[in-house]
């Protein structure tokens, strides 16, 4: 704006170079003082002030996305002008702990308080795992039998008969595994279960190509893989099934190790039994009825020997 003085004069200063030009002092009856040369004012900042300090910029600026950390974005965005005088900012740093990834719960402090995942980590006592069982709680103790019952316990166990010779047993037992390996055989193949594929096994095609423990195991994994329908047993009986595999297991390693000792009768007879019992529940009449024939046979045996003596 031109002031009164100058209105009166008609002297034009709407320019810049009018503030460069000297207006005359003399004329028109008017005094004028010189005027100053007229350049724009610069302000430097030192390194000790920003402009962002001030209360005027974050009232102004408090809305904006964040610079230098300011403003309620928690994403920095990079200026590309610096202020004169102040070192740059680390944005790596502003990155890492403004991002909402650096911010973590710790489920210590109360009320859920979020800590910097770049703060140190508290020491949390972890509980080391115990060999206790349910023997170590709360348990009872029965009263110590009476010291006449404790020698009769402790006395020589009687001597059960042994009348079949070793090449006797480990033919009969021979035998029954023969038989079971061969029931198991024709199960299979009955109702076409499948049988894996081992690289380090020829393919089954007799049914000796499989001890009777191998067959054991296939049956218990199609068992409990519930590939054997309750209807192809013996009443049904699927979860009596794996139990009578597991008792005449013995069969293999009787007939397998004959460098054990002597078994003795009524041991012989328990496993011809326990091969009657996995033939009957698999449904074989022929295998039962061949091994009921062994059971018989053997305890003939048994009894001829015994009367001898």
């Amino acid at each position: 704006m031109r002031s009164a003085t100058q209105r009166a004069s008609g002297v034009s200063v709407s320019t810049a170079a009018a503030y460069n030009s000297t207006i005359p002092t003399t004329g028109s009856g008017i005094v004028y003082a010189p005027v100053a040369n007229y350049a724009p004012k610069t302000t430097s900042y030192s390194s000790t002030h920003s402009p962002t300090d001030s209360a005027s910029y974050q009232r102004t600026y408090a809305n904006y996305p964040a610079v230098y950390g300011y403003g309620s974005s928690s994403t920095p965005i990079p200026r590309t002008t610096s202020v004169p005088g102040q070192a740059p900012p680390d944005w790596n740093y502003a990155k890492a702990s403004h991002s909402p990834e650096s911010y973590v719960l710790d489920p210590e402090a109360a009320g859920a308080r979020a800590t910097p995942a770049y703060a140190e980590p508290r020491k949390s006592s972890q509980r080391r795992p115990s060999n206790r069982d349910e023997f170590d709680g709360p348990h009872q103790l029965l009263d110590r039998p009476p010291p006449i019952a404790q020698e009769a316990q402790e006395s020589d166990l009687p001597r059960l008969p042994v009348t079949l010779h070793a090449q006797e047993q480990d033919e009969i037992l021979a035998r029954v595994n023969e038989r079971l390996s061969r029931c198991a055989f024709d199960f299979i193949a009955k109702y076409q279960f499948p049988i894996p594929l081992e690289p380090d096994k020829r393919p089954v095609r007799v049914p000796a190509d499989r001890e009777w423990t191998e067959w054991v195991y296939l049956l218990k994994r199609l068992a409990t893989k519930r590939r054997i329908p309750a209807r192809v047993l013996y009443n049904g009986q699927i979860k009596q099934f794996i139990t009578v595999l597991e008792n005449s297991l013995e069969m293999r390693h009787a007939a397998k190790h004959q460098s054990r000792p002597l078994k003795d009768d009524r041991n012989v007879l328990q496993l011809i039994s326990a091969g009657i019992q996995v033939t009957k529940i698999l449904k074989d009449a022929a295998a039962m009825q061949y091994l009921d024939a062994l059971y018989v046979q053997t305890e003939q045996l048994i009894q001829t020997r015994a009367y001898s003596r």
